[in-house]
């Protein structure tokens, strides 16, 4: 090649180049929140929000909010998600756990939230999967026939595509995090990019690690340690915990049986009118119940925390002016936000009865993995997580000790070799609703990878 064509080949990957931020700084653009109805004023960090196709024959688009840091210019970046399956994020990562607002009980206006965690990092929320809040599809189909596989497959290539509208975040640390069902999404979808990675010298998506909370991880050791919980704290008789223990096996099958599912519809009579999630406080207007699906892990499959919040976020996602601030609603028609999908939910197709292997694919891999549980949680409570932890058999590097925040236990924290698993005092099932302190230190030191604090 002659030294003129050499300058033409280079003059054209120049502006190949420029062209692509271009196009990135015009896509983020568009997707750039001004302000939210409500909104307090001067907040101190942007926001944008919008959608990424993942498949582009089917129509199926994600939902994101992406809440900036004011921390620094190389804060890390953070994906949280929310399980269900079915459940928004928008509805309970974003508005009444991690995000930086809350809302108002009349759904028309928000406030900060103190302990909001993109103080430390930037917060990126996705409403997962396709069906699942303001994500669609256009093949109703998908509806009826999603499931672990597809939504990690469609997770990877959200981030893909997100990467490239948002250049600025790529080889930036990167962690993974979220509750409850997403205690399967977030190890799949971890696994994913560090197979992606590998062999790769400087990938764009720099995962780091993943922590979850009061995650489903295992059936097996998920069931028995919530019978025990259920037990331990007095909200079932003897006979019906040995008969729970007996019927509910899932040795040689991934679905309940009959037995099963008539005694849990027993041990839901002998609870009462309490709230599962967080069981020494009133729910909202005393009215909590138990869903039983005919599908997957959890048949009675409770829905999110229920103090009020989710109503709040009802009313305030399905605003016109909000859904057209977020850039939610392409079609501009009336559209009906829910902050759970029952469709998703009640036909839910795959759901692998263990995420213990891939534990032991990340752990080996060098991750950094974390696992936290609130204590007053009865739908995956602290039990569970704690066999599903032992079933792992890690070799213990400091073992079990209390952590302290403002000279009081606030919890308990083993550290094993590739994990660390951490409790919180008092917290349900959506521990930063409940301990917002408490959990902004959790994930402090997460980022860090260093020890939760003990008493000096």
């Amino acid at each position: 090649m002659g030294r003129r064509e050499a300058a033409i080949c280079c003059s054209a990957v120049f502006l190949a180049a420029i062209w692509v931020v271009a196009a990135a700084e015009s896509d983020q653009g568009r997707d750039r929140i001004a302000a939210l109805p409500g909104q307090p004023s001067a907040v101190g960090f942007d926001q944008y929000s919008g959608y990424v196709a993942v498949d582009d024959k089917a129509g199926r688009a994600l939902f994101y909010w992406l809440v900036e840091s004011p921390a620094s210019a190389t804060a890390p970046l953070v994906l949280w998600l929310n399980g269900g399956p079915g459940c928004s994020s928008i509805a309970y990562g974003a508005s009444e756990e991690i995000g930086p607002f809350r809302i108002r009980s009349d759904g028309l206006g928000l406030f900060l939230n103190p302990f909001a965690w993109n103080r430390e990092a930037n917060l990126l929320f996705v409403e997962y999967p396709a069906g699942v809040g303001f994500s669609y599809s256009n093949t109703s189909s998908d509806l009826y026939t999603a499931g672990d596989q597809r939504t990690a497959a469609d997770g990877y290539q959200f981030l893909l595509r997100w990467f490239e509208r948002f250049p600025q975040f790529k080889r930036r640390d990167f962690f993974i995090a979220g509750e409850s069902y997403a205690g399967h999404y977030v190890p799949q979808l971890s696994q994913l990019i560090y197979r992606a990675n590998k062999g790769v010298k400087d990938p764009s998506i720099n995962l780091k690690g993943f922590m979850v909370g009061n995650a489903v991880t295992d059936d097996f050791h998920d069931y028995v340690g919530t019978f025990e919980y259920w037990w331990t704290h007095g909200l079932i008789s003897d006979s019906t915990y040995h008969n729970l223990r007996i019927a509910c096996t899932f040795e040689s099958s991934e679905h309940p049986s009959e037995a099963c599912l008539r005694l849990l519809d027993l041990a839901a009579a002998e609870q009462g009118n309490i709230d599962p999630y967080s069981i020494f406080t009133p729910p909202c207007n005393v009215t909590a119940t138990f869903r039983r699906r005919s599908r997957g892990h959890y048949p009675w499959m409770y829905r999110a925390y229920d103090p009020c919040t989710e109503r709040y976020a009802t009313a305030y996602y399905n605003r016109p002016e909000v859904q057209e601030a977020l850039h939610a609603n392409v079609t501009g028609l009336r559209y009906k936000w829910e902050t759970c999908s029952d469709t998703l939910g009640n036909y839910w197709t795959d759901s692998p009865r263990s995420m213990l292997p891939i534990y032991q694919e990340l752990i080996m891999a060098g991750l950094r993995i974390w696992v936290f549980s609130g204590d007053t949680d009865s739908v995956v409570p602290v039990t569970a997580t704690r066999y599903s932890i032992d079933a792992l058999k890690l070799p213990s590097l400091v073992d079990w000790y209390p952590w302290y925040n403002k000279g009081k236990v606030r919890g308990w924290s083993q550290v094993y070799k590739g994990l660390t698993f951490v409790t919180i005092t008092g917290a349900g099932h959506e521990v930063p609703l409940h301990r917002p302190e408490e959990a902004l230190i959790l994930f402090m030191h997460f980022l860090k990878g260093s020890q939760m604090p003990r008493q000096s």
